[in-house]
């Protein structure tokens, strides 16, 4: 059996793969070659009239003097991709679960989609709740349902008597990923954190516990961990699971 996972970089370029996917249709274009262009009938929606958007993710309404970053579109270079239709989007996806799995990245996205949903379709109704760790927004007319889980590590930490201990080679959060139709995920930027930020005391590997460890290694056993995941729990012919790319570090 083939890998599973799709990589993608940004949401737009994960909407693109994932509705060549559902049509089933092969692209001759690598939509991952391209540029940034500016275009003048973006942004897709409105952030600062989005209900969904938290606070500090809302750059307009915080005050940032700057707009035209909102109006670029990705172009590949061997060919044109298709504007981002919301009610299409639905209609394809009807009947589905979405959820989106990591930190702020995650959330980012998430949030993002569900703003250019509902700014396709304003009037049709929508529940938006949490129940436990998962933040599920749906479209009850469509069957669509996108939901949110947060898990920075995607491997677990669990408390323990000495402290808070990162287990690299368990992924009991797993539990909760199961029985989606697409599944998105990310982990990077914690993986780096030191200090009073930095989530965990120990590091456990296989049955050696230590107090830290090369970040890079530790975080290529995880994925390890959370692939193997993947390979036994997901079936690829009933279940898209895409891998985000790398996000770039905020401080502000």
């Amino acid at each position: 059996m083939g890998s599973p996972v799709l990589f993608a970089a940004s949401l737009f370029l994960f909407l693109i793969e994932l509705c060549q996917q559902v049509d089933g249709i092969g692209s001759k274009c690598d939509i991952y070659k391209g540029k940034w262009v500016y275009d003048d009938s973006y942004p897709l929606y409105n952030s600062s009239s989005c209900p969904f958007i938290h606070q500090e993710f809302n750059c307009q309404n915080n005050g940032r003097p700057d707009h035209l970053y909102q109006n670029f579109r990705w172009q590949p270079t061997s060919c044109n991709l298709p504007r981002f239709d919301g009610r299409d989007f639905l209609r394809k996806f009807r009947g589905k679960r979405i959820m989106f799995v990591g930190d702020s990245l995650s959330l980012n996205q998430w949030q993002s989609l569900t703003c250019l949903l509902h700014g396709a379709v304003p009037r049709e109704p929508y529940v938006s709740e949490r129940v436990a760790a998962i933040s599920t927004f749906s479209f009850p007319t469509y069957g669509v349902s996108i939901m949110f889980i947060r898990n920075a590590l995607l491997v677990d930490i669990v408390d323990e008597k000495d402290g808070r201990v990162l287990k690299l080679d368990s992924i009991t959060g797993g539990r909760n990923w199961k029985g989606y139709d697409v599944l998105i995920f990310n982990t990077w930027h914690w993986w780096l954190l030191t200090g009073r930020k930095q989530p965990w005391d120990y590091i456990q590997d296989g049955n050696v516990t230590r107090k830290d460890m090369n970040r890079m290694v530790a975080y290529r056993k995880a994925l390890g961990t959370w692939a193997r995941w993947v390979n036994l729990n997901v079936d690829p012919a009933k279940t898209k699971v895409f891998f985000q790319g790398v996000s770039p570090d905020h401080m502000e």
